[in-house]
Formats: structure tokens, sequence, C-alpha cells
């Protein structure tokens, strides 16, 4: 009896190309989903950092466009359970040679949030970068934005991608830049259970505040429901493709042995033992594309991070929950496509079969 890898040896060039398409197909899967991933992990790491309450302009479609009024923070402030309250004006401005950069103007307090590597907080007329574009702009001492000549005051690092490769200066620069006032506020409690009664007494001070706790703000934020969304629409015509591949590899392979499952049908053999053979035959190859796959995602995300094109700003993150994912997809992706010309194979006429495949 040929055993599965058997079989799969015997029929190489066949069993390199299925493996080829499920190896493209689970990376174009993994690298989606890990990039997509990041991006949102990255700015939601970036809010949480100081914030267990967010104020935004309400009704807004994005945080960029958001203004608020910072005098509200000294209302704030007093509040019951308030810790902490930081003001942040988010922009991007082009650096030349780089096309955009991100920009974040922040209030005094939140420069700690910051970990200098050299140099000092920037005072007003300065700024400091990231490590990941100080490097990218060959360690500059002034940059450009916007016509304006900024003093680069200190370096700092940072893990969150967005902000290591950007650039941080004061609130009252960054308005002047920027034209608004705040784009957001972080409120750091020191009593979270009292943040719903916090989010009503902040949305109490105007109809244009929205506050949110930091969960529900990043739950319902539209730019990371659209990321999600295109990320799925991808990931899943790549499963499709994938499965496409596998159907239409397994029906040649299908055609090409049709003797010995002549054979196999004529000593008695069941249309389920075949369907069985032919469905571990692809479950082998689909586990080693996954591991090859995970191999080639892991570093290519790798290159992507520390790609000076990118500023830092795509950070793909493989969690084990992904990888899980992911391989109950192969798995699904490989049973699937090989199913139907399992079920062609055993359904066939055992004469039939031999004849055909003799011919």
């Amino acid at each position: 009896m040929i055993t599965p890898l058997k079989a799969l040896r015997k029929n190489r060039f066949k069993t390199a190309l299925i493996f080829i398409s499920m190896s493209v197909s689970i990376a174009a899967i993994f690298l989606i989903s890990a990039i997509s991933g990041g991006v949102v992990s990255m700015y939601s790491s970036m809010l949480k950092t100081d914030g267990d309450v967010i104020v935004t302009q309400k009704g807004i479609a994005d945080t960029f466009f958001s203004d608020i009024n910072r005098s509200l923070v000294s209302s704030i402030a007093p509040m019951e359970g308030v810790k902490e309250v930081s003001a942040l004006i988010l922009g991007a401005a082009p650096v030349e040679p780089l096309p955009i950069v991100g920009i974040y103007g922040v209030s005094e307090n939140r420069f700690k949030s910051y970990t200098l590597k050299e140099g000092s907080y920037p005072s007003a007329g300065e700024v400091m970068l990231g490590s990941k574009i100080y490097e990218t702009l060959k360690r500059p001492e002034t940059i450009l934005l916007s016509k304006q000549t900024f003093k680069v005051s200190g370096v700092f690092k940072s893990r969150i991608g967005f902000e290591d490769g950007g650039v941080v200066m004061n609130l009252s620069d960054a308005g002047e830049l920027f034209h608004k006032s705040a784009s957001i506020f972080l409120v750091s409690l020191s009593d979270l259970s009292r943040s719903d009664a916090l989010v009503a007494e902040i949305n109490a001070l105007g109809n244009d505040l929205e506050a949110k706790t930091t969960d529900s703000f990043i739950d319902s934020y539209n730019q990371f429901k659209i990321i999600q969304t295109s990320s799925d629409v991808i990931g899943a015509m790549a499963f499709l493709m994938g499965i496409l591949g596998i159907v239409s590899m397994m029906s040649m392979v299908v055609n090409d042995r049709k003797a010995e499952f002549g054979i196999m049908r004529s000593v008695g053999l069941s249309s389920g033992v075949i369907i069985g053979r032919l469905l571990s035959e692809t479950l082998l190859i689909a586990i080693a594309a996954y591991a090859v796959a995970l191999g080639a995602s892991l570093g290519i995300l790798e290159l992507i991070e520390h790609a000076d094109k990118f500023q830092g700003y795509i950070n793909g993150e493989i969690t084990a929950a992904l990888m899980f994912n992911v391989f109950a997809v192969s798995v699904t992706m490989a049973l699937v496509g090989t199913f139907l010309p399992a079920l062609y194979a055993s359904r066939i006429d055992p004469m039939s079969l031999i004849q055909r495949g003799g011919a």
C-alpha cells in the first residue's frame, strides 16, 4: 500500500506546486493580519500610555481632525478620581526627504512618557526626534516643518513605531503649526471605578466634547474598523485563492493517479479510504507549508520593521492567537481544496478508472 509520504514523493512536481501555492497563501494571510493588527496595537498602546479616558471633539471621523479647547484641562483636572490630564495635538507633515512624518504636540507633563537617549526635552522652537527617524535623517541638528525651522533638542526611544518614527514638540508650537488648540485629552485616573461617572461629567462640559473610556474608544474607532475590515477582506481573498489553487492542482494529481485509485477500489477499499488518503497527503503539505510560511512571515516582518523606507510605522505582530487561527485556516484550506477532487476520484467506476489510467 502506498503511504501518503510515498505518494507525495512519487508526484514531486505537483506536490511542490501545491506546497508553493499553500505557502504563499498562508504567508499572505499571516502578513495581512499581522500588519493590520500591529497598526491597531501601536496606536492603541500610544493612547493607553497615559489615558484611562480619552476626550475628543464630538462627531469627528479621525483624531487628526479633532480640535478641542486646551483650557478645558483646568476644568477636568480637579474632578474627583482624576490623577492627571495630558493634551496632545496629532498631525503629520513632510520632512525632507520623507514624504510624511507623524508630528506630536504634547503638554509638558507628557514628556516623561518618552525615554530620552540623548539631549533634552524640547523648549519653544525645538523638537525631539524618535530614534528611528533620527537615524533615517542622518542625525540632523535642525529640521524644517511647514517652512519653519526647529532645533533638534534630543532623541528618544519608543517601542511604539508611530512615535519612534515621529517628531515630538511643545503643545504651543504644534498649535501654531496646525492651527488648533488640542486634538485629544488623555485623562489618567486614580480611581478606575469612577470612569463611567467621570465620562458623564466631562461630556456635560459642552455639546462639542466626547469622552470615552480608552477601551470603548478603541472598540468604536472608525479607522480601526476600516483597517480590520480591509484586512479581513484581503485575507479572505488569499484564502479563496489558496483553495482554488489546491483544487486545481489536486484535480491534476487525481487525473494522473486514476489507475492507482482504480486498483484501490478493485481490491475492496472504500471511497472513504481514498478520500482520507488524499486528505492526509494534502494535510502533510499544509503543515509543512504553514511552518515555512510562519518562518518567512517573521523574517519579512523583521525586515519591514527595520527598513528605513517605512520609518517604523509598519510593525507586524504575530501573536499566539494569530498563529493558532492561521493554522486552523491552513488546515481548512487544505481539506476543503482537496475534498472535491478526492470525492470525484472515489466515485468513478473502478474499471473505468483502470482503463483510462492505462490509456
